[in-house]
């Protein structure tokens, strides 16, 4: 099991920055993806950002431009510059097998970025 610990979330402005970290730690060996979720209150999880072994990036057309995931060894960052209230959300850290398997989930950092 992958256990992945998330740091950096907090209280932003509107245009202002934060950034993510997601470091992972134990069956390391089972990732193929690490990448960035959110849900906001009464809404459903969404995809934010991805990242491969590879470095192949995919981002949800809503932050694409503005939010930047990279990758160093078992630590993934997010990048969110030009921050907006609807980016307002617990964003979770995930890594998924190389089929897809979720194969570990962070405990979530809230994000709230006011007008």
């Amino acid at each position: 099991q992958v256990r992945l610990v998330e740091s950096g979330g907090g209280l932003a402005q509107a245009g202002g920055s934060l950034r993510l970290t997601c470091a992972a730690s134990g069956d390391i060996g089972s990732i193929n993806t690490m990448g960035w979720y959110r849900q906001a209150p009464g809404k459903s999880r969404e995809m934010v950002a991805l990242i491969t072994t590879d470095f192949i990036t995919n981002y949800a057309p809503s932050v694409k431009g503005r939010f930047t995931i990279s990758r160093d060894k078992n630590t993934i960052y997010l990048q969110m510059d030009s921050l907006k209230p609807e980016d307002t959300a617990v964003y979770y850290c995930n890594t998924h097998g190389p089929y897809g398997t979720t194969t570990g989930q962070g405990q979530g950092t809230q994000v709230i970025v006011s007008s």
